[in-house]
């Protein structure tokens, strides 16, 4: 999917809740710093990592899994290889309410994987950093 800048921004600004794969508790990592950014500027970030579970990152407790989520999210950000996504699929499908994006980090791209997820209704956004395109985008720019 070759995804505008309209429809980012779109994203963007109607995202609250964003579910992280691979959140990194090493604060030099993409994986940490990304998600930081995001829950500074007022997304509820919630952090999925099975190695840092029962930790605390973004002001919120990490989960090993996607399915032990105690609330809907808007959005799915992975950082987790390409040929590590599939064994996700499942999980990202399991949830109740599906979240309405999946959004592939920067460098991440697996179209197998996107055009499941878009068969299921998730819109998905991929080889794209979240930070940068909401710095671009939003300005910086405070979530409401």
């Amino acid at each position: 999917m070759n995804t505008t800048d309209e429809r980012l921004s779109a994203i963007l600004h109607a995202t609250n809740t964003v579910a992280v794969i691979g959140a990194s508790t090493n604060q030099d990592k993409p994986a940490h710093f990304v998600p930081r950014y995001m829950a500074d500027h007022g997304y509820a970030v919630l952090p999925v990592n099975p190695a840092a579970a029962g930790q605390e990152l973004f002001g919120e407790t990490v989960s090993a899994t996607l399915i032990e989520l105690d609330r809907p999210v808007d959005m799915v950000d992975v950082f987790r290889r390409a040929a590590d996504i599939p064994p996700h699929l499942p999980d990202i499908l399991a949830m109740r309410p599906l979240p309405k994006v999946v959004w592939f980090q920067l460098g991440i791209r697996n179209d197998e994987a996107a055009a499941e997820l878009e068969a299921a209704g998730i819109e998905v956004v991929q080889d794209k950093c979240l930070m940068e395109e909401h710095e671009r985008l939003v300005g910086g720019a405070r979530h409401p």
